[in-house]
């Protein structure tokens, strides 16, 4: 079984190679301000953690899912997509990737204030495999009565068109706490959030942030901090799912494809 990946993360597709999935790589070229942007005055707010990781993982999903982008072989989508998209939330504010060193600086200075925060882990995957129908809508899919996955569902979703869906109709995964999880069918795709809530160090000083900034890591992730890198010495506990800090729940993906599709997770491994 394919799993297509929507997204440029070297983070992610380690994730999953070392989870025994080779992913085919598709940038699914989402302008994420944008998308951000348009959904907040759409709404005429700000939106949470949950809503704006899942709102962009549904749309780097669907780009790939529904053409917009092109996969490299030319070759038809023969499998499930997925997108994935992450935010850091510190005291109430969400924190994407901050691209300028000061900002990266500045940042930091206002976790280990705070002490911590909560990193949002959006997931959505789609449904393409040749010849294959819609998902049941709502909560359950068609996963086993007796292999429950370890997320907690969501309410209801409405009925998908069967085909594709667009950003503005992101399923609501309803409240979600720091350090959960949910869980949405809808139709042809599945919609999850996952969380973790991180601590840092307590002790950590301002060379030691110039230091980390100067490496160049901080600048092109969600939150100015990578677990599985440089900075995996300045987090001392984390609650929650390890892998959600990545990017890429691997609890929640493979409720997801469970669920939504009936797809096991050794369904994905490259034998």
């Amino acid at each position: 079984m394919r799993l297509y990946l929507a997204s440029t993360s070297p983070a992610r597709r380690a994730l999953l190679a070392q989870s025994g999935i080779e992913p085919v790589l598709v940038s699914p070229g989402v302008d994420e301000d944008a998308v951000g942007a348009a959904e907040r005055e759409r709404l005429g707010r700000d939106l949470t953690g949950p809503e704006l990781v899942a709102l962009l993982a549904v749309a780097k999903a669907t780009a790939v899912a529904d053409g917009s982008v092109t996969v490299d072989d030319g070759a038809p989508l023969d499998g499930v997509v997925f997108g994935g998209d992450s935010a850091f939330e510190v005291d109430g504010r969400l924190y994407g990737k901050p691209h300028d060193p000061e900002v990266a600086r500045e940042r930091w200075r206002q976790m280990l204030a705070a002490g911590g925060g909560t990193l949002w882990s959006g997931h959505c995957v789609i449904d393409r495999r040749a010849g294959s129908g819609p998902a049941v809508s709502g909560p359950g899919g068609a996963g086993r009565a007796d292999d429950e996955p370890p997320v907690r569902s969501a309410a209801p979703a409405r009925t998908g068109s069967g085909t594709s869906a667009s950003t503005d109709a992101v399923p609501s995964l309803g409240a979600v706490a720091p350090g959960g999880s949910a869980l949405v069918v809808d139709g042809d795709r599945v919609v999850a959030v996952d969380s973790a809530v991180l601590t840092f160090a307590d002790d950590m000083s301002p060379a030691e942030i110039d230091a980390y900034v100067a490496t160049g890591e901080p600048l092109e992730v969600a939150g100015a901090f990578t677990i599985d890198g440089r900075a995996a010495a300045y987090i001392t506990r984390i609650d929650g799912t390890p892998s959600a800090v990545v990017g890429l729940s691997l609890p929640v993906l493979r409720s997801m494809l469970l669920r939504g599709f009936g797809l096991a997770w050794h369904d994905l491994w490259a034998l």
